[in-house]
């Protein structure tokens, strides 16, 4: 590797000392194919000679073998090393890369310019400071350009260079420069971009990528990297916002010692100053800051360490430490931006696991109140989002959680969605404001609860909640079970799928995203007739996991009896009662479970039956003995 300075040949602890202490950039690439991202982050590499000679060696081999530039060294291929990408000559995944000079450390994000890659992008662009958002001169500003523009703008990015590259293939004309210029900021004041730098390059052969051109003499602004290495970044500016530390872990070595241990992500800390803990509220002030290298005088935005505080609070994993003249909001209900990452849609209705900072909670979204089409910055009517798609939803979480907008600050604001059944990331979202309502509906206080309601009826509450195939023998089983149970005295009431669509849930049809909210409805009414001391039948296809996980969550310990009626798909298709398969296979009923619409068997159900190899009545039976022995009934 060339020298970055005589010190590594001289004084290498003196060198990495000085390396230690230079500030870190994180920025990313942007634009439409074939702009010249990489070959942009190739360049950069190249120039500050920060390139082993192996890895020379390798881009030379491969210029040849993969490049575009008839031989010549192609700075694409240290960037683009998917194979893919290198056959097709575009970036498609994320690449990161490291570099330094003598002044700053970087990481770069070379972000995918295709649309069916937002989330790439999106994933790339959280943690940059700097935008370097690429236009082809000879192209000018494109629907891409527009796109990733508002993407930066979106996820909180505030200093954007505007790279007008190519400048060599329209003969560094300050026309086109300008002109190119004068359209972006035009632009960008609608999505609120206002620190732009803009900049004539050429990638390839190096223009006003280290050194000023010789071909731009109009141009009096920074080089590329002179800006890169100058330009103010995100830790000065955090320090300077209210103390936020997000609690990673409760250190309790011994009786005489507990500390909150956390990443700071913003402002400033000292012994003495009085701190919230949230959500609770409870109050103190911190005794120690303790750290590897001893106690610290204070403690900064972007550094791990311990607090210790005068008093006794309670306070967890997950809680947010706050500076208290200046403490993070407390909600369990927000509006919020998401971006949909998977391709199984967003369904209103469904839950998910939420994680912010250091907290993870139970997360429901109502319907979009309307999506984005980034392309024209247009509002749209949504239902659901795909993959790709950007929403603006209301949030309802199982808990209060502290927060801050996310304009405000990203590490307190900033969340991701995963699924509750396979722990995928499956969304990112930007918390916007709490709703008003969260802080004025509260649980009333009731004197008659459910312990008391069930002791009236000298009973234990649950829901057998019986799931299976259409044509599985649900509804006739949990009929059966209702009448056994009512002639033993208990009190019950029976939920059956076909009765509450004439009702409740006749406003829904059987789309995914409506079989959801279905199930959502039926489980809360079930709540509530737990809740009033009965023992509650549903007979539902109820066919997503997810959902079923959702309704046990809303009951307490052991309220809870998933039934699976077990019935094979061609079993349950011969008795077709309703003849609902035969129109299924004709192609007239749409998502229909088990023919165009999957279903999802319990994995660990309390009760299963096989409807094949016993009648309704003997099945009816084995519940009531399961039930039994599950100390349900006596």
């Amino acid at each position: 590797m060339a020298h970055v300075s005589d010190l590594i040949s001289t004084d290498i602890e003196k060198y990495l000392k000085q390396h230690e202490n230079k500030s870190l950039l994180r920025f990313i690439t942007c634009g439409s194919v074939d702009d010249g991202k990489s070959t942009v982050i190739g360049r950069l590499l190249y120039e500050s000679k920060m390139l082993f000679e192996d890895q020379l060696a390798a881009m030379e081999n491969d210029s040849k073998k993969w490049g575009t530039q008839g031989g010549d060294l192609d700075f694409a291929l240290l960037v683009d090393g998917l194979a893919a990408e290198r056959e097709q000559g575009i970036t498609i995944d994320v690449a990161y890369r490291f570099f330094s000079t003598d002044r700053r450390k970087f990481i770069v994000a070379d972000t995918p310019g295709h649309e069916q890659y937002t989330r790439n992008m999106i994933t790339g662009a959280s943690t940059a400071d700097v935008a370097v958002i690429l236009i082809d001169a000879r192209k000018g500003v494109l629907t891409q350009t527009r796109r990733h523009s508002y993407l930066v703008s979106l996820i909180g990015i505030r200093k954007v260079v505007l790279a007008i590259n190519k400048m060599d293939l329209v003969d560094f004309s300050e026309d086109v420069f300008r002109r190119i210029d004068e359209e972006y900021r035009e632009f960008a004041k609608q999505i609120g971009l206002t620190d732009i730098t803009s900049i004539p390059l050429s990638g390839l052969k190096g223009d006003n990528m280290t050194e000023r051109s010789l071909h731009t003499t109009w141009y009096h602004g920074p080089t590329l990297m002179g800006f890169l290495e100058t330009c103010e970044i995100d830790e000065t500016r955090l320090q300077q916002q209210p103390f936020r530390m997000p609690v990673q872990w409760v250190n309790r070595p011994n009786l005489d010692f507990r500390g909150f241990c956390g990443f700071i992500a913003s402002g400033v800390v000292k012994p003495g100053d009085r701190v919230r803990a949230q959500p609770s509220g409870r109050e103190s002030k911190v005794a120690r800051i303790v750290s590897l290298d001893g106690d610290l005088p204070q403690a900064v935005a972007g550094q791990s360490v311990t607090l210790t505080l005068e008093d006794e609070i309670d306070i967890s994993r997950g809680d947010v430490i706050s500076i208290a003249e200046s403490p993070a909001e407390v909600a369990d209900q927000f509006e919020a931006t998401v971006v949909w990452m998977t391709e199984e849609p967003l369904l209103p209705g469904r839950p998910y696991l939420l994680k912010i900072g250091t907290q993870l909670v139970s997360a429901t979204i109502t319907e979009p109140k309307y999506k984005v089409n980034v392309n024209t910055m247009e509002h749209l009517a949504a239902k659901q989002l795909e993959m790709n798609e950007i929403g603006v939803v209301n949030l309802a979480l199982d808990r209060p959680i502290a927060f801050d907008p996310y304009t405000e600050n990203r590490d307190t604001g900033g969340f991701i969605l995963i699924n509750r059944m396979t722990n995928n990331t499956v969304g990112a979202g930007m918390m916007h404001f709490a709703l008003r309502r969260s802080h004025n509906i509260h649980m009333q206080p009731v004197d008659v609860d459910k312990a008391a309601r069930a002791t009236a009826k000298g009973q234990r509450p649950a829901v057998l909640w019986f799931t299976g195939l259409s044509g599985a023998g649900k509804s006739t089983i949990a009929n059966i079970v209702e009448k056994k149970l009512f002639a033993m005295g208990r009190h019950t009431y029976l939920l059956d799928g076909d009765n509450i669509r004439h009702g409740l849930n006749k406003d829904l049809g059987f789309t995914e995203a409506d079989r959801v909210e279905n199930i959502r409805r039926v489980a809360e009414v079930s709540k509530l007739m737990v809740d009033a001391g009965l023992i509650v039948m549903t007979a539902f296809i109820s066919p997503f996991r997810s959902e079923r996980a959702m309704a046990r969550s809303l009951m307490s310990e052991g309220e809870f009896i998933e039934v699976y009626v077990d019935t094979p798909l061609n079993v349950a298709e011969d008795r077709d009662v309703k003849g609902l398969y035969k129109k299924a296979r004709r192609g007239e009923i749409a998502n229909f479970t088990g023919i165009s619409s999957p279903y999802e068997a319990p994995e660990l159900p309390e009760i299963r039956v096989n409807t094949t190899n016993c009648t309704p009545e003997e099945a009816a039976d084995k519940v009531i003995a399961r039930i039994r022995q599950l100390g349900l009934i006596d």
